[in-house]
């Protein structure tokens, strides 16, 4: 790679540094690395495959590529709320892969710095706690920070990508 490609990359790593998309779900607000985000965009038609876990909806065409979506509420155990005009798609990239995250609706990017976030509280009573890397403080709020990479385990991810070929 040259010296300039590298510099740009670097550049843009530090304008995303501290930048977070953030949505509501139920009561909470949840936020994602804005490096993980590739866009955002309105509910597609989605089509059904069987013998998937119930929180991962099935699959959309987005421009010639497939990808696999996933209800948020439902992998957080969430009860399940009917999508409307105002629900959305966001498009992440875990580990290469590209996953489709159903919301009920974006907020806003914010940004957090560094030492406005701090390590969830150890508690064992909230399954979707796994997934969540940290706690935003911004103003009396709080946003959860969600760790993209253990949104899906291995054996998930691996599935997930039969579908896209």
């Amino acid at each position: 790679m040259s010296e300039s490609m590298e510099n740009d990359w670097e550049l843009e790593e530090d304008t995303q540094k501290g930048k977070f998309l953030t949505f509501p779900l139920g009561s909470e607000v949840y936020g994602i690395e804005i490096k993980y985000v590739t866009e955002i965009i309105g509910l597609q038609s989605i089509t059904e495959v069987p013998d998937l876990p119930t929180y991962v909806k099935g699959i959309i065409n987005l421009r010639g590529k497939i990808i696999p979506v996933i209800d948020v509420r439902l992998r957080f155990k969430k009860p399940f709320r009917e999508y409307n005009d105002r629900t959305c798609v966001i498009v992440i990239d875990i580990r290469e892969l590209a996953v489709g995250l159903i919301v009920d609706t974006v907020s806003e990017v914010l940004s957090i710095a560094e030492q406005d976030i701090v390590l969830p509280p150890q508690v064992n009573d909230h399954y979707h706690q796994r997934y969540i890397k940290g706690i935003g403080k911004v103003g009396s709020e709080v946003k959860l920070i969600l760790d993209c990479d253990r949104l899906l385990t291995d054996d998930e991810v691996a599935g997930l990508e039969e579908l896209e070929r």
